[in-house]
């Protein structure tokens, strides 16, 4: 499906990882279990910073979180996608940046006025967001079309 990249130094950190040593991918596969997306059949592998994702999903939706929540991980820089999904489509992501919120990011996005759409931003990216105030420079996010 494709090769995304990612801030290495920014996300969360899963297990014992840091910028230099990336997560396991049982950490990774962990982390994606837990998030409750669909993606059960899916495995991770960790090549150097690049974690590669393989298996089926059900949805573009499953496919797009499990991108965002791998590589959205401390020491991870690119994810690799090798999932099938039915009728699949180029998935938008956005890298935010610093002083940015969700309503000016859904404005950049979708266009002047359509500030109000972050919901939309917000709802794509669950779990892995639980509140729309709480994103940090160099976090990757799903971008729904509307």
């Amino acid at each position: 499906m494709g090769l995304f990249d990612f801030i290495k130094s920014a996300g969360h950190a899963l297990g014992l990882a840091s910028e230099e040593t990336p997560p396991t991918a049982e950490d990774l596969k962990k982390e994606l279990d837990a998030q409750n997306i669909g993606t059960e059949d899916v495995t991770v592998e960790v090549a150097g910073d690049k974690a590669i994702i393989k298996g089926k999903v059900a949805d573009q939706g499953s496919l797009e979180k499990a991108i965002v929540a791998v590589g959205n991980s401390l020491g991870i820089a690119q994810v690799q996608s090798d999932v099938s999904v039915p009728n699949p489509s180029a998935p938008v992501f956005y890298t935010v940046k610093k002083g940015e919120t969700l309503w000016k990011i859904a404005e950049e996005q979708y266009g002047k006025g359509k500030g109000p759409q972050y919901n939309a931003i917000f709802d794509a990216n669950k779990p892995m967001l639980k509140h729309p105030d709480k994103i940090y420079p160099g976090q990757v996010l799903r971008i729904p079309s509307l």
